[in-house]
């Protein structure tokens, strides 16, 4: 049987897909930035959160940062000496990779320095991460935590029990090992009692100037980090349920926030 010419599918979506023409916009964009402040920073980000990098734009409001879709910003600024929108910003595009941003900015060497060398803000590990240290649970009492968490608890495969309407812990528990790869259960442990092991931050890797010259920065000190710590729980109810639940929206939330950003002006 033929097929009716009136069998058409018809698409009921009305979503533009991304092409030339917005990479276009955004190379454009970078220039007019370059040609606006007088310094630009390349930074590594380290433990991505984006609700923190939108705070630090905020308070940078006076700057403008573009951040993702390394390749774009390598074309913008110039792969090679024949190809640079300036002299010498050749030299950075060589240190966009990974997650690796632009700072424009008029602010001096020393003031981005001393910012973001201070710049360390505590979170709870995500699955995935390397353990940066050994966490241990101590044998005992766990009256912070409501009777009827308890199956989940174990389910989390701490050694727990009921007594007499209060949660215990049967022995010494250690929850990761330093160097260790995180799974979710870990992360949740973590943050059920209130242990923030991640930080994220933003080490300056170099600078051009809009004079031409480009200078490279040397590894910045990070934080000492004990090896091995032993936590007790915080009480926070609310967190206590989300962590068991294995909520992770506020980390879907952030990822779909990011590709936001990066398709306004990142």
């Amino acid at each position: 049987m033929p097929k009716s010419k009136r069998d058409k599918k018809v698409s009921l979506t009305q979503t533009k897909r991304k092409g030339l023409e917005l990479k276009q916009k955004l190379i454009e964009k970078i220039r007019e930035t370059a040609d606006q402040y007088a310094r630009i920073f390349t930074f590594s980000v380290h433990n991505m959160r984006n609700v923190q990098l939108k705070e630090i734009r905020q308070e940078w409001n006076h700057s403008r940062f573009f951040f993702g879709k390394n390749r774009v910003m390598q074309l913008a600024l110039g792969r090679t000496e024949e190809e640079e929108y300036r002299e010498n910003l050749h030299k950075l595009t060589r240190h966009l990779q990974g997650q690796t941003g632009l700072l424009f900015t008029n602010a001096t060497e020393k003031e981005v320095l001393s910012y973001f060398s201070e710049l360390y803000i505590a979170d709870y590990a995500r699955s995935g991460t390397v353990a940066s240290q050994t966490v241990e649970l101590e044998e005992g009492a766990l009256p912070e935590f409501s009777h009827s968490l308890e199956p989940q608890l174990r389910q989390l495969g701490l050694p727990t029990q009921l007594k007499k309407g209060v949660i215990h812990l049967l022995r010494d528990h250690t929850v990761c090992e330093k160097g260790q790869v995180l799974n979710p259960e870990q992360c949740r442990i973590l943050k059920l009692f209130g242990h923030q092991m991640s930080n994220f931050h933003i080490t300056m890797e170099g600078m051009w100037s809009n004079s031409g010259k480009w200078k490279t920065f040397d590894d910045q000190p990070e934080p000492i980090i004990p090896d091995r710590v032993k936590v007790k729980p915080k009480k926070d109810e609310e967190k206590d349920e989300s962590a068991l639940a294995g909520d992770d929206k506020d980390e879907d939330d952030e990822d779909e926030d990011l590709e936001e950003d990066e398709d306004e002006e990142t």
